[in-house]
């Protein structure tokens, strides 16, 4: 039988609230604006948990931007742990030759990923690629990742919430919370 799903029930506690998250994404907006004013850019939303991030993100933003969505995948289904095999699902619809580009994550784990996407979008030939991510889980970190725009550093928590899923559920609450173990425990 199938377990009910309690959306904020299932979540252990609040990590960031909506107010944090909001209150952050706007201080992201207004750095990323100014380092890049005068030029336009282009954000690469790695989807699908990125998807909240960016939306939010880009609308504190006061330069001109484009957005492209890529969806790349290291996780299986109902995994809580990387596979360590990425493998792109959705690539770029426009290149991004000559462009500045800067790489919106919802969160950076293991680096591995995000690392192996970097190294795919240089060989695009952008002027300038950056990365720019909500959560940082540094204590999880298996390759090291050049962060230019940080939202939260957290601890090493499973959560969900603001685009984090689990097993596709959870992305639409409004803050980041730590999900019950016994939510995705066998």
């Amino acid at each position: 039988m199938r377990r009910q799903i309690d959306l904020t029930g299932d979540v252990a506690e609040i990590l960031l609230t909506e107010d944090q998250i909001q209150g952050r994404v706007a201080e992201l907006g207004r750095r990323i604006s100014e380092d890049y004013a005068g030029q336009e850019l282009t954000l690469v939303s790695v989807l699908k948990g990125s998807l909240p991030f960016m939306a939010d993100l880009m609308r504190t933003i006061t330069i001109p931007v484009r957005i492209d969505l890529m969806e790349v995948s290291s996780y299986g289904g109902t995994a809580t742990e990387s596979s360590g095999l990425v493998r792109i699902l959705k690539d770029l619809s426009s290149s991004i030759a000559g462009a500045d580009v800067l790489i919106v994550e919802d969160i950076i784990d293991t680096g591995l990923t995000l690392n192996y996407l970097i190294r795919y979008l240089r060989g695009k030939n952008p002027r300038s690629l950056r990365i720019c991510t909500l959560l940082d889980k540094p204590a999880r970190r298996l390759v090291e990742i050049p962060v230019d725009y940080l939202g939260f550093s957290i601890p090493d928590r499973f959560v969900v919430g603001y685009g984090l899923d689990y097993g596709e559920i959870y992305r639409n609450l409004r803050f980041v919370g730590v999900l019950r173990p016994e939510v995705y425990a066998d």
